[in-house]
Formats: C-alpha cells, structure tokens, sequence
C-alpha cells in the first residue's frame, strides 16, 4: 500500500525537521571551534587553558568505573581534538542527560518502583530450586528494583506478526486502560486495524496511551501523527524530539517496546509496530523478531516501565497523580508455576543491567547458551563472558543478520567473529534476511526475551526492557525456535577462527575502535 500524500508530507516533515536539528547543532558546535581558534592565535593562554581542559576530561574518563572498550575512544578523540572531542563526549559519551532530567526520572522512580511487591517468599521458592537463577533474579530485583513473580503465564512467538496478531485481540478486551510504548510507529497497512481499536476504545472511555521515540519513528510518521491520534481520544507523545540547540540528551532514546492492557495482559520483544516488522514489506529479506505475552501479577512491572517514560519525558504536559489505579491486584491463578521477573534498564544510572543480565546467563549455563541479536557491538567484559563459558565445555552460540539493514554496523558486528570463534563460540548468520530478535536461551530452564541488542546502544545508551524466565514452557517453545532457526543459517565460524586479510583486519581494528560511538 503507497503511503498518501499528507503521510508522505508529515514524514518528510519529521525528517527535515531531524536533518535542519541535525545540521544545527554541528554548526553551533564549529562554531565554536571557530571561535576557539581565532581567540587562540590572539590569546595563547586560551588554548593552554583548553589543554588543561581536555587533560581534566581524560583523567575523568580514565577514573570512570567503565569498560576500558568504551574509554579508550573517548581518550583518543579528546587527546586529538580537544574542542571536537569535549563537546562529542557531553553529547554522546556523558550518557547522563541533564541534571534535571536525572532528578526527574529520580522522584519518578522513588514513586514508582516502590508499588511493585517485594515477593520475596518468591524470591524463596526460586532459591529452594536453582540457586544460580535466584542469583540472577536477586540481581534484578536489588540493582533494577524489578521483582521476580510467580503467579504468571508466559506465551512465546517465534514470529513477531503472531505476536501483534494476539496483541490486537487482546486490546479488543481492554475495558480501563490501554498503555503503548514502541521506538518506531509507522502508520501503515499493519497499524490501520491497531488505530481502529485503539479509536473504537478510546470513544468508550478507555484511557488509550500511545508513545514512541522522535528519532526511531521519524522515518515512518511526522509532527501531524500526534494531532491525528489525539482528535479520535488517543493520548500521544513523543520521546525526545530533536530540537536545533545542543541537546546533551539526544543521545539517548526509547528503545523499549511494552503494552500493556487494564493491568492483566502485557506484551514486550522485538518488534516495533511498522509493516517491515510483520512481513507487510520486505527491504532486508524476511524479517525475523519475536515476542511474549504475559498474563498475571508480573504485567505490573511492565506497567511502571510505561508510565516512568510517560511521565518523565515533558515538563510541560500533566504527570499522573495516582499510579495504584493502574496497578490493580487482579485475581488470577496460573496455570504454569515457573518464575518471571520483566525489567527496565536506564541509561542514566551506573548499573547496566541489560549486560550483566546476558553475561549471567552465560556465567550460569551448564549445557548451553544460545543467543540471537540484529547487532553484536560488545565489551571487553562481554567478550570473555562469551569466551570463558566457551571455554568451560558450554555450547555457546550466536545468530546474527545474513542481510544487513545497516552497512556499516554490520561490519562492525562481524568484526567480533574472529575473537569470539577463536575462543569456541559458534557463530551462525540468519540467510534469508534480517534477524531482529533480541533473546537468549540456556540448558532447557532459563530465557530472555525483550528489547535488548548486544551492542553499545542498547547495552549503554537506550531506555530498554526484558524479561527474564525459568521453567516455563515458553523457554522450551523457545529454544525449538532457535533449534529451527539453526537450520535457515549459515555457520561462519571456521570461515572467521582461521584467518582474515591484513587489509580487513586493519579496518576492523579501525571500526571496533569507535563502535563505542555507534
């Protein structure tokens, strides 16, 4: 289906508006290089000044409790280009946003987090059979403040169209409140019958909430989305919106992707809500994403990842005053007694919880530890996860794109393969297009499933979500999908552990060096 001419308008509209945003800031930041360096030919002490400056900066980066893979770039820009590189390292590598903005989301926490119920006799129960997962689940529940629970039923799709197919059943049941929050919305053939429920709901007084992120959907919609969704009752906001001023929190975006609805049934994975995502096109082969659905006591914490965003992005627009109403204890018994715990990650605290969750899984397998991920940009910590569990006899994998969406990243990604085959991982590349899962599964027990890539971006930068599960029929359901998708790969391990040209070697090394900044 061709977009129309006001939809091909308004998203012209947002893109222009990104690019003038865009071009903007680069001019304000030379000229202020510009400025330096005709004051440094008259004032010879500015420029000391500024070495100073500089040399602060990288003993402040060097004294940071991070990854040196994300130091050592910052360290070189800065030590090459002060001006450059201070002004970069405020936009992209501080990944703390604005003091303000920090507080905001603080008291919004304080608030928030904690309605959610401690469940420790859970905690308890889990402890009893697998200590090495009550361990993970520990770590959520303390660092993340995201309970495990044991009252839920988990359903998995191993394709994302199934998944938003059951999603817009669901949202016709919906009775008090609808909640969305997705990086990209298109406004497509796929989502014509997700506005039309989401419309027929609003006008019977459900309370509808849609929200995305500025830079993530502004391929697909413009400015003018908001105003046609808010004329049919559905409330709209955006994450983030690209302004021309330097802005040291456009770096980091909403990458997570939840609805929930009236408190009972919740949905996270990979997929976003635009046609390439449920096979509608198709520009990078057959697009492969998967989801969950959660019906239970664990729906609560995806509702409190939903409105800390809502609330948290605009000063100018009314907060909620009273979150228990859409945290409801709603009876419901399950039919399954494994344990699940959803979580949120946040780029403006030291705890990146989205990294360490991967590298338990890895610290805890026996058997296996299988993962699939459209972008694989990762740590030094990450890699010897990776490698000491291959090393201990575990059968680690890791499925990446055949087609690429993105050239230049995924060179980067398979600039990973040889370290990592070399050390026993098995890499496998998804030939019939591009693989947007982002999941992990390990010896028959535990999975992940969420919003979470194994890159910089998702691990450092973006607001994200997952779930973490054990002993449920989902993680076998789970583990048959990758057992399926093993068979639709290419195994690029030999070709990558036995050697690559000194050329591409060279500019791998170069590409590795800033994927930090990607």
């Amino acid at each position: 289906m061709s977009m129309t001419v006001e939809k091909k308008g308004a998203v012209q509209n947002g893109i222009k508006r990104a690019v003038f945003a865009g071009l903007a800031i680069i001019l304000q930041i030379l000229m202020i290089y510009f400025i330096y360096f005709r004051l440094e030919t008259r004032l010879t002490w500015i420029a000391n000044i500024i070495t100073i400056l500089a040399v602060l900066l990288v003993l402040y980066i060097y004294g940071r409790h991070e990854t040196a893979s994300v130091k050592m770039p910052w360290l070189i820009i800065i030590s090459a280009f002060p001006i450059l590189g201070v002004f970069l390292y405020l936009m992209v590598g501080l990944n703390k946003g604005t003091k303000d903005m920090r507080n905001r989301y603080k008291a919004l926490d304080d608030a928030l987090l904690p309605l959610l119920p401690a469940n420790d006799a859970e905690l308890q129960r889990l402890s009893a059979k697998n200590i090495g997962v009550a361990n993970q689940s520990r770590y959520i529940r303390d660092y993340a403040k995201y309970p495990v629970y044991n009252n839920t039923d988990v359903v998995f799709y191993g394709d994302g169209a199934d998944g938003f197919k059951a999603q817009l059943e669901e949202l016709k049941k919906a009775e008090q409140f609808i909640f969305m929050e997705y990086h990209a919305i298109e406004d497509g053939r796929s989502f014509e019958p997700l506005h039309a429920i989401l419309k027929e709901k609003a006008a019977s007084g459900v309370d509808v909430r849609l929200f995305y992120d500025y830079v993530g959907s502004m391929g697909f919609i413009g400015n003018s989305f908001i105003t046609k969704m808010e004329k049919d009752g559905i409330k709209c906001r955006v994450f983030n919106p690209m302004n021309p001023v330097l802005n040291f929190f456009v770096n980091n975006r909403d990458h997570r992707k939840i609805t929930v609805i009236d408190g009972k049934v919740g949905f996270t994975g990979g997929y976003n809500l635009a046609d390439e995502y449920f096979h509608v096109t198709e520009p990078y082969g057959h697009w492969l994403d998967t989801g969950i659905r959660l019906e239970g006591d664990a729906v609560k914490s995806l509702t409190v990842a939903f409105l800390e965003n809502w609330n948290a992005i605009r000063d100018d627009d009314s907060d909620d005053k009273d979150y228990s109403k859409f945290l409801p204890d709603v009876p419901y018994e399950a039919k399954e007694k494994g344990y699940v715990q959803p979580y949120a990650d946040s780029p403006l605290d030291d705890e990146h919880v989205g990294e360490n969750v991967y590298m338990n899984v890895l610290r805890n397998a026996k058997k296996y530890a299988w993962f699939i991920t459209p972008y694989l940009i990762i740590t030094e910590e990450m890699n010897s996860a990776f490698a000491m569990a291959a090393k201990s006899g575990v059968d680690v994998r890791v499925i990446t794109p055949g087609i690429p969406d993105k050239k230049i990243i995924y060179s980067v990604t398979r600039s990973y393969y040889a370290g990592l085959a070399r050390n026993g991982v098995r890499i496998f590349e998804y030939t019939p297009g591009f693989c947007h899962a982002k999941q992990s599964v390990s010896d028959d027990e535990v999975a992940t499933c969420g919003t979470i890539n194994l890159d910089f971006r998702s691990l450092y930068h973006h607001f994200e979500n997952g779930a973490f599960m054990y002993d449920y029929q989902a993680v076998r359901d789970m583990k048959c999908m990758f057992d399926e998708t093993f068979t639709k790969c290419r195994e690029v391990t030999e070709e990558y552990r036995t050697g690559r040209s000194r050329f591409l070697r060279i500019k791998q090394l170069i590409l590795r060096l800033f994927a930090p900044l990607m």
